[in-house]
């Protein structure tokens, strides 16, 4: 399959997917989740390959959705609709993209990400839908729009870390580094920038001799102990909520804000930590 967001090899039986925009931080396109879906799909069909590794090319990761041009557009063309808002329409789109990114998740072969540079927002959300993530100590993960704007659908942080470290970094929207990622158990590993890819190299070496059956059994036991918490009834109220955000008096207030002042500016004022202008003055009683 010819791609146009990522690339896809496989040597011996490692299937390496690359994010490939690296002049956008492979920030995510229309595109790019259904052809993560495809990779995915394409490294199970083959039968040699035992191990998926998921990268970016270039500086980071991914940075996110490739919001700039959508959030300094009209409402109704990118990011918000006009009002009377119909939650259905954002639903549709964000669940489609939440469920490739979750493809990750449902591979039958084991699915490792290596992150180095920045995986934010939706990149947070590619990254942690793999099994293990691998992350340089100086990289970055977060998702800032959990301040305004956005709300992450596969909710995977609380699958990882807890509710008490996911209010903990949802309620800021705070980024941490890979070394704090690994202390509180968001990621398997953090390691210095320059032994990122030999470290990868090493768990996926030690997996591919595994036979497939065998990972496809433990990774499907463990899976099924989230998927019985109700892992895709809470995916889906976190898609509705992200609808709800870009929906909300602070969303549209970001929208607007995006449109007169540039995305960067909305940005910087939505995380100054002030009152955001939106929000509604309290009721008097």
């Amino acid at each position: 399959m010819a791609y146009q967001t990522l690339s896809y090899s496989r040597d011996d039986r490692v299937a390496t997917i690359t994010l490939n925009r690296p002049d956008r931080l492979n920030a995510i396109t229309r595109e790019m989740p259904d052809e993560i879906r495809a990779a995915v799909e394409e490294a199970n069909r083959d039968d040699l390959v035992h191990v998926v590794v998921l990268q970016g090319a270039g500086r980071a990761f991914c940075a996110g959705y490739d919001l700039k041009n959508a959030a300094e557009r009209p409402r109704g063309t990118g990011g918000s609709q006009e009002m009377p808002w119909d939650p259905f329409i954002d639903f549709q789109l964000m669940d489609h993209n939440t469920q490739c990114f979750q493809s990750l998740w449902r591979s039958y072969k084991p699915t490792i990400c290596k992150i180095h540079g920045y995986a934010v927002a939706g990149g947070s959300d590619i990254a942690l839908s793999c099994d293990l993530v691998v992350m340089a100590e100086d990289a970055k993960i977060g998702y800032p729009p959990a301040r305004v704007w956005g709300c992450p659908t596969t909710m995977m942080w609380v699958y990882r870390v807890g509710a008490e470290r996911a209010k903990r970094l949802l309620f800021t929207g705070d980024l941490i580094d890979g070394c704090e990622a690994e202390r509180i158990g968001l990621i398997t590993q953090a390691v210095p920038a320059g032994e990122l890819d030999a470290a990868v190299q090493k768990i996926a070496d030690r997996m591919k001799g595994v036979p497939k059956n065998q990972l496809w059994m433990q990774k499907t036991a463990i899976n099924s102990a989230f998927e019985n918490m109700g892992m895709r009834t809470t995916q889906t109220l976190a898609t509705l909520f992200d609808g709800m955000t870009r929906h909300s008096p602070e969303g549209i207030w970001f929208k607007q804000r995006a449109e007169e002042k540039g995305f960067h500016q909305a940005v910087q004022e939505r995380d100054s930590g002030d009152p955001i202008p939106g929000s509604k003055p309290p009721r008097n009683n």
